[in-house]
């Protein structure tokens, strides 16, 4: 591929989700909405599990770091989402969606590998007990955090080399709302089928292995429960109920996507929306509602704080 014509392209056009002036007014308050219930939700989690001692476990630890995941995740596409529904023209600058292609990537790539490592912490919390903190210990909960992100910046690096050597000449709208591999791969002046192939066979890989790994951690721990007593068997169905949902809703949109792509317009950016907006905004909503020990240390905080003002008065 050759990359001396890049220059003749410095922006992108964003389509965005509508033309209309007042949906995208509307659209605007609901994504700023969103977004807000998006940061604070998270930061929630995390300020929970830093400062509470009864959270202070392998399992919370990566919790805490999916959060931090999922707010960086939204936080990569949708302000710029926000503020383009406001504007006449909804530029992007090459350096800009380049930004947007290869955190996306880095991003997700990491999340995908950060789910398999909280489905192999209730593999061994449900199936493994007696050996759980030697197993899961700080040191090695902390190493599978950190190959996380270094398995997405390999994976962001990737999509981010191919997207600095495309040749650009001419066409620069992007019919979405965000800089996205596949939409910038149809810009190129080449023809992009093989190109799009092996992109889509390098995500493939990716996605379609940690889905099969999640499948069959998964499927192993409800085997083992189904033989354990009814009580142990209800607490490790209602936490890994909570994990197979985060999961569907994460990946099935990045399968369609990026794995097996419908090439609907409107159903793609339904997708798009989905595990950049929705995911990160139900994964606190899901723990939260669904989890005690979270509920309880949200008791616990507020007490904190309210109880020497009601003391006082």
């Amino acid at each position: 591929m050759d990359g001396g014509n890049r220059s003749v392209v410095s922006e992108f056009i964003l389509q965005g989700l509508s033309h209309s002036k007042n949906i995208q007014v509307l659209l605007f308050v609901i994504f700023l909405m969103l977004y807000l219930f998006i940061v604070s939700g998270n930061i929630v989690i995390l300020t929970l599990i830093t400062t509470d001692p009864h959270l202070h476990s392998p399992m919370y630890f990566l919790l805490a770091n999916l959060s931090f995941v999922d707010m960086c995740l939204s936080s990569n596409i949708t302000p710029k989402m926000i503020t383009d529904f406001l504007r006449e023209n909804k530029t992007i600058s090459f350096a800009g969606c380049m930004s947007q292609v290869f955190f996306t990537h880095c991003i997700a790539g990491g999340e995908m590998i950060l789910l398999v490592v909280m489905a192999y912490d209730r593999y061994v919390a449900i199936c493994k007990p007696l050996h759980y903190f030697t197993i899961m210990n700080l040191k090695r909960c902390t190493g599978l955090v950190l190959t996380s992100w270094t398995i997405g910046f390999i994976h962001g690096i990737s999509y981010l080399v191919v997207f600095v050597h495309l040749p650009f000449c001419g066409p620069k709208e992007i019919d979405s709302f965000f800089c996205d591999m596949p939409l910038i791969i149809k810009l190129a002046c080449m023809d992009s089928h093989n190109l799009n192939t092996l992109m889509n066979a390098e995500c493939g890989v990716v996605v379609v292995t940690c889905f099969s790994l999640l499948l069959i951690s998964y499927t192993y721990i409800l085997v083992t429960v189904s033989k354990s007593s009814k009580a142990g068997a209800s607490k490790a169905l209602s936490t890994c109920s909570a994990h197979i949902t985060v999961v569907m809703i994460f990946f099935v949109p990045c399968i369609f996507i990026y794995v097996w792509p419908l090439s609907i317009t409107w159903f793609d950016k339904f997708l798009a929306v989905f595990y950049s907006v929705i995911t990160p905004l139900l994964n606190p909503t899901i723990y939260t509602l669904r989890n005690k020990e979270i509920k309880n240390a949200m008791k616990r905080f507020i007490g904190k704080f309210l109880g020497p003002k009601r003391n006082s008065q």
